[in-house]
């Protein structure tokens, strides 16, 4: 039996990407579909039955942009797919392209880039309104004319339903067994750790001045933003509490989530911080943990409505060394969290939920029976 061609797009995300190549691509391909991926790689190869198409590394930004984006469309059209989903905001004018050859195309929202390009240290303040609006028309206008809009969260949903109702969220949660490996509390160290990527609106600067305050360790592990950044947070006091792993797989992960009592994702309050939904949040919960969170009224309606964890202000060291502590010392408290944490993942936060919207989302497109 003939498969459904799908093809899915990226010039700025890894081959690694959790969310389009362990998740969409995977179950997509899981589902019955045959599946492309154009992604930056060193060769054309099948991963996990998902077909690779590479490109190249780009010098810089600018040639990104102008260049690898014009051999993406050229692969795209390569794959002669059904459906065209690609994941760049950079890659609009691909969509726009694919469309009007008659092709279906869905626009993967990971975040709210208005938002975020005003968090974007690099830009002049003076001009950050300007480009995020003027950002924010084009892409406005540009979503009328994609088949469906995939949104990360529901805060983005909410946008795009405005502009297109072709709108759906499906949410990074994580698989409910990747990360989760069932340890006896009482096998865990009295550590914590932050998984993810390491930059100063991230909390990176604020956490390890909290170190000073707490008898730890920190499990850090990812990129750090820029070597600048890196050897300032290297000369604080508290960095000779943390235990650094640079950037690590998955399995990684879920052996540094076994070890340790609290996870901690203490993002800075820019805009688009406020409505996010971090994936590393939901991978604490997932693997058991309770987390220490910012104090933004969606995450403290997650962890603390739910008592999952505890919502600081992200700013303040000595309030985020305070909630370590208080979990790190109330043992019981912290493993009731980590408890309720998991339950929630089982009950609500989870791929397996979320795949069904977007195998659904897929099959509605091309006129499949369910």
């Amino acid at each position: 039996m003939k498969k459904n061609k799908v093809c899915h797009i990226t010039t700025v995300h890894p081959l690694s990407d959790t969310r389009i190549f362990h998740k969409e691509c995977t179950s997509l391909s899981k589902a019955g579909f045959e599946v492309y991926l154009i992604v930056q790689h060193n060769k054309k190869e099948t991963i996990n039955n998902i077909n690779i198409h590479p490109l190249p590394s780009p010098k810089n930004r600018k040639d990104r942009i102008l260049n690898l984006t014009k051999s993406a469309y050229k692969k795209a059209l390569e794959t002669n797919a059904e459906i065209y989903h690609f994941h760049d905001p950079e890659l609009i004018p691909l969509g726009i392209k694919l469309r009007k050859i008659g092709k279906k195309v869905i626009y993967d929202v990971h975040e709210d880039v208005p938002r975020q390009i005003m968090s974007k240290p690099y830009l002049n303040k003076f001009t950050k309104p300007f480009i995020s609006k003027s950002f924010e028309i084009y892409e406005n206008w540009a979503s009328k004319k994609f088949n469906y809009i995939i949104a990360a969260t529901p805060h983005i949903r909410n946008r795009f339903l405005k502009i297109n109702k072709n709108t759906v969220d499906i949410n990074n949660f994580p698989r409910l067994n990747e990360l989760f490996e069932p340890v006896d509390w009482k096998f865990r160290k009295n550590e914590i750790c932050y998984i993810g990527g390491i930059s100063r609106i991230r909390g990176i600067i604020e956490l390890v001045k909290a170190l000073e305050y707490v008898d730890t360790t920190l499990h850090l592990a990812g990129n750090f933003e820029s070597e600048k950044l890196k050897k300032e947070v290297m000369s604080l006091q508290g960095w000779k509490r943390v235990k650094y792993y640079g950037f690590v797989n998955r399995e990684k992960i879920k052996d540094i989530l076994k070890q340790v009592k609290i996870g901690v994702i203490n993002f800075l309050p820019f805009p688009n911080h406020i409505n996010s939904q971090p994936n590393k949040m939901f991978e604490y919960m997932s693997a058991g943990i309770p987390v220490v969170g910012s104090n933004f009224p969606l995450w403290k309606d997650i962890l603390e409505r739910n008592k999952c964890g505890v919502c600081v202000n992200p700013l303040d060291p000595k309030e985020i060394a305070n909630a370590i502590n208080y979990l790190l010392s109330s043992n019981e408290v912290a493993k009731e969290f980590g408890k309720n944490a998991r339950n929630l993942i089982k009950n609500k936060y989870n791929w397996e939920s979320e795949e069904k919207k977007l195998i659904r989302l897929y099959k509605n497109l091309l006129n499949l029976k369910e």
